[in-house]
């Protein structure tokens, strides 16, 4: 299996023709990016988000465009202090225009298999798929891009159902 850089990975982002659609399924990242900010913020700090500069130049451009950048966070309450800070931190993904929706874990329909062994992924045009693979300390590995006919229609048809039971960010609270 060969892994893209999230460089790669934002590439096809900013490809797509209409929409891109993240799944995020974990309730702490190991991003080294974050890792000052976040200690900050744990430390009630001021905090520099310099690190989420070009993903917001990215959305305002594709969002400006008329394309639609969205994610779910499915999300374990009570929180962990990473996704406290993640949620604090969304209002800025937000007024770049992605759509951000949350789904407590346990509202989750308990029928429902996550494709990919519960990898995060990423959902480009309904024609393929950026599933994420991390290493045991949670520290991002890359991405598999999967063009499967099938497998790119089930995680439509997750992410269409995911996004018909979440909470718009404005409306959830943690």
């Amino acid at each position: 299996m060969e892994l893209i850089s999230g460089t790669k990975r934002n590439q096809l982002i900013e490809a797509c023709g209409h929409a891109s659609f993240h799944l995020e399924l974990r309730d702490d990242y190991s991003v080294p990016d974050e890792n000052g900010p976040f200690e900050s913020w744990l430390r009630d700090e001021p905090v520099s988000y310099s690190f989420m500069e070009s993903w917001a130049r990215m959305v305002k451009r594709l969002t400006g465009e008329g394309k639609a950048v969205r994610r779910v966070r499915i999300v374990t309450e009570p929180h962990t202090p990473y996704i406290e800070w993640e949620h604090a931190t969304t209002v800025l993904n937000v007024e770049a225009g992605e759509e951000i929706r949350w789904l407590p874990r346990h509202l989750v329909p308990k029928d429902l298999v996550c494709p990919f062994d519960g990898k995060d992924w990423w959902l480009i045009d309904d024609r393929l798929l950026a599933v994420g693979y991390l290493d045991a300390t949670g520290r991002v590995l890359g991405h598999e891009v999967i063009k499967d006919l099938q497998a790119v229609a089930a995680a439509a048809a997750l992410r269409d159902l995911l996004w018909s039971v979440a909470a718009p960010h404005h409306e959830y609270q943690p």
